[in-house]
This record gives C-alpha cells, structure tokens and sequence, in this order.
C-alpha cells in the first residue's frame, strides 16, 4: 500500500508540471500584456510615455521603443516561451512567484494578504456543511417517508437551485439593507473598517468577523448542502436494509445502538473520504460571492488577473490550487484505507 502512494506522490510531480506548462502556454499567447498595458497607460496620460527614455514611436501610441524593449526584459518576453517557461520554472522552485504587472507588487505578498480570508470562510463553509448536513441527512433516513423527510427534500432542493450569488443577493437585499428588509448584516467586506477594527478585544473581532461572515459563508454553503444531505441520508439507507443491522436488531440491541454505532459508521465513508478536499479550501473563493459581498480574496485576485492578463498572479494561483489538489487527492485515499480496513490499494 505504502508503494501505491509513494508512486501517487511521483505521478503528482509530472501532473503539476504537465498543468502549469498549458497553462503557461495559453496566458502567454493570450492577447494583452505589460507592453500593452504601459500603452494603455501612455494613452490615458495623454501620450507622454517616456519611462524608459528614448524617442517617442507613434506606431506604439506614445511609448518608445525603449520603453517597450525594457518592458519586454523586465518579464522576460524577449526570450523565447521554452526559455520564459524554464526560467520561471526555477523561480518556482524557490517559492518566488515574481512582481504582479498590474500592481508592482510581490505576487506571494498579494496572496499572503488573501490566504486568510479564502481559509476561513473555506473551512466555515466546509465545516458547518458536514456539522448541519450530516444530522439532517441521518434524521431524513430514519423519518423516510414522513412529513419531515418531504418538508425538508423540498427546503433543501429549492436551495440546491438557487445559485450562490443569488442568494447572497437576496440575503443582503432583505437582511442588511434597511432600504427592503432589516439592517442585521453588514452590507459589504469581512470585517469592520480598520480603524474600528483594531481597537476591538479579541473576543470583540471574533465577533465582529462572525457578523461579517454569516451571509458570505452561507452562500458558500448552499451549493453542497443538498449534496451532503442527500449522500448521506442515501448512505444511511442502504446500509440500515443490510444484514447485519437486521442481525443487530434481532439480538435485541437498541434502535439508537444499532444506528449510530453500527450503521453510521460505513455511512461515513463516502463523507469521510471529502475530508481529502480541505486542503484545497485555501483557493475556495467565488468571484460572484465575493464580488456580490465586496470581499478581497481569492477568487476576485484570480478574475482579476485573468482579466488584466496578469500572468505571475494567474500561474501563482494556479501552482497553489494544483499542488493542494493533488495533495488532497492522495489524503483522500488514505482516509479511505483509515475508515473502510477492506480497501488495499496495490
């Protein structure tokens, strides 16, 4: 078993590799760029675009040749891609993600400033899914049929349907805007101004970011909720009409023993095994969840590097997001072998 996964780990290597060169290949042959948007930038300012010095060329709308040039060695665009690719490739290896072209700034410093922000609503999210889900989807199994079970299939499909951003929508219209509903909420951001925030008591910022949260992370939650609660009360199901819970049973061992101790615990495993995704949660941001609440993570950092054709943010995201999932993807088979001991993988 213990070659299987080393083999997985070895196969990650190339997979990574595989996946940022696609990537790589496609943002550096996609139109727009720091050369163009220094001539944007030119055009805006009127077409002074001295920086580099030199003559002005009018075919570049303002920016000299030299200005152009010295854009190009800056970010390596005069190499050729297998020589941009290579080179990037070693920054890599040193954890250093290069300048945002967008932002003149240190791409790791900008993601830094987002980690936090992805991670806790990520984990919320995941959390409150499995701590709600889970107790719904057992209680919906044993009232099958009943006008619980009914009640709630309609709830949860009725927000399995309704997208994310949608519902942040609606939740902010009648929940935080006094204008059509209660003012509850707040209407925008994950914690109060700055100013306010750090003369808060620690118990006074939890608290603060738990009323900043509760919208955000409730529309995170809503596309998985029906997932859960449907696996598991299907899970719980189909092992409560198995053998030997009929066998438990009729030894006489309580109904609540029989389910929880006995059933429960082969329900999980197909629960338990989503454990392996956690790690992935670092990248869990929407940009529609998080454009609807005006929050600063992720998921707008990624759409706005995509837009602005920002390449070391888009490749830095990217490296992130592949390595936790392949990561993840291997834990996910060790906690099958943890929860089901039948599972050998050779």
């Amino acid at each position: 078993m213990w070659s299987y996964f080393a083999r997985r780990f070895l196969l990650a290597i190339p997979t990574l590799l595989f996946s940022t060169l696609i990537v790589f290949l496609v943002v550096q042959k996609a139109p727009g760029g720091p050369v163009e948007a220094a001539i944007m930038a030119s055009q805006m300012g009127g077409g002074q675009g001295e920086a580099g010095g030199g003559a002005v060329d009018m075919a570049n709308n303002g920016v000299s040749q030299a200005s152009i040039d010295a854009i190009k060695k800056y970010y390596d665009l005069d190499k050729p891609i297998h020589v941009r690719f290579y080179r990037w490739g070693k920054k890599i290896l040193r954890l250093d993600f290069g300048v945002s072209s967008n932002f003149g700034k240190p791409v790791w410093d900008m993601l830094k400033g987002r980690f936090k922000i992805s991670i806790s609503l990520g984990l919320l999210g995941f959390f409150l899914s499995y701590m709600i889900c889970i107790p719904l989807g057992i209680f919906k199994a044993i009232k099958h049929n009943g006008y619980f079970d009914f009640g709630s299939s309609v709830l949860v499909f009725a927000g399995y349907s309704i997208p994310g951003w949608a519902f942040g929508m609606l939740a902010l219209m009648y929940f935080a805007s006094p204008d059509y509903g209660y003012e509850w909420f707040p209407l925008n951001g994950i914690q109060s101004s700055p100013d306010v925030f750090k003369e808060l008591s620690t118990w006074g910022k939890l608290m603060d970011y738990a009323h900043h949260a509760i919208l955000p992370v409730g529309a995170y939650m809503l596309g998985s909720f029906a997932r859960l609660t449907i696996l598991t009360k299907n899970s719980l199901m189909e092992n409560l009409g198995q053998d030997y819970v009929r066998t438990a049973f009729a030894k006489g061992l309580p109904e609540r023993r029989v389910i929880v101790v006995h059933a429960m615990r082969n329900s999980l495993i197909p629960l338990a095994t989503g454990l392996g995704h956690i790690f992935s949660l670092v990248l869990a941001g929407s940009y529609l969840i998080e454009s609807v609440f005006q929050i600063e993570g992720m998921g707008m950092l990624g759409f706005k590097a995509i837009i602005n054709k920002d390449i070391n943010i888009v490749m830095g995201i990217l490296v992130i997001s592949t390595a936790l999932s392949l990561f993840g993807n291997i834990v996910q088979d060790v906690l099958y072998c943890i929860f089901d001991p039948r599972i050998r993988f050779k």
